[in-house]
């Protein structure tokens, strides 16, 4: 499809082409769900969504994300797309499809995007926000929105070891044992760890993650915050290749999918939106 096809102003009920490619963000609070993939026992986000958008399509869809969230994992910008023969103005679908989603569930935008975009195979980098709240009481308000470590965290030793993440690296000492990736190595283009009030912000970028990669790094961050490990532990965890020797995984509960970045041809198409939770204002 070319690109002025791309344009909705060119798409019209007597001159369509036989699919159309829509790409679609996503927010989504993780906490009622088994991860975002489809499963036959139990409920996904991939399923609620392809429920509400093949009814406005009149047609079973396929969503296919930029990546696959754990259960009780959030996301404030999940991009995925879908394909479909139904023509729909860009308003229709997100008024229709979030009138039909549950309330933990919504579309930020949708957009038209030529028929070769993939929102998984074509994204050349991901990147997740990992909230911790570091106070003495629980929360409430954002009680499995954020993972709440109650006794003071050493930030400075935790910015130490996260230094270390950045890099060309086998991650397989923070890989789950459930793992299906062909390969354990990642280029990690950014590790950034940066406290805002009381929470602490662990933002990270790559062009991939294993399987609990993220919380498995915060774990180990984690025990480098309570003095359990010195920072330069972490390398020593790391070229051990060994998820035996490292710390125990970290809740999902403070683990939110923020983008997925793709070639420039197709992210210049893509609408713009704040990367963070509503409640948390952190700079892009």
């Amino acid at each position: 499809m070319s690109e002025t096809t791309v344009s909705e102003s060119k798409i019209n009920e007597s001159e369509h082409p036989q699919t159309y490619t829509l790409a679609i963000a996503i927010e989504f609070l993780g906490t009622n769900y088994h991860g975002w993939q489809r499963q036959r026992e139990v409920l996904g986000v991939q399923e609620a969504l392809e429920t509400a958008i093949g009814k406005v399509a009149n047609e079973p869809v396929e969503v296919i994300a930029a990546g696959r969230t754990d259960a009780s994992v959030h996301a404030s910008n999940m991009i995925a797309h879908f394909t479909t023969r139904a023509y729909r103005p860009t308003q229709n679908w997100l008024r229709g499809v979030n009138s039909l989603l549950p309330d933990d569930i919504a579309l930020r935008w949708v957009q038209p995007m030529p028929d070769d975009f993939h929102a998984r195979f074509g994204a050349i980098a991901r990147r997740y926000r990992y909230i911790t709240l570091n106070q003495p009481q629980r929360p409430a308000i954002l009680n499995h929105q954020v993972t709440h470590i109650y006794e003071p965290l050493d930030l400075a030793a935790m910015q130490l070891a996260a230094a270390d993440i950045v890099g060309i690296h086998d991650f397989s000492s923070y890989r789950a044992a459930a793992c299906q990736s062909n390969q354990p190595v990642r280029t990690v283009s950014h590790a950034n760890l940066f406290a805002h009030g009381q929470f602490i912000v662990f933002d990270i970028q790559a062009d991939g993650f294993l399987h609990h990669m993220v919380r498995n790094l915060m774990g180990t961050l984690y025990a480098i915050g309570r003095h359990e490990l010195a920072p330069e532990e972490f390398l020593s965890i790391l070229n051990k290749k060994d998820r035996t020797i490292a710390p125990p995984t970290a809740s999902g509960d403070g683990l939110y999918f923020i983008n997925a970045y793709y070639p420039e041809h197709f992210q210049q198409l893509l609408p713009k939106a704040p990367l963070t939770p509503i409640w948390l204002n952190l700079p892009d």
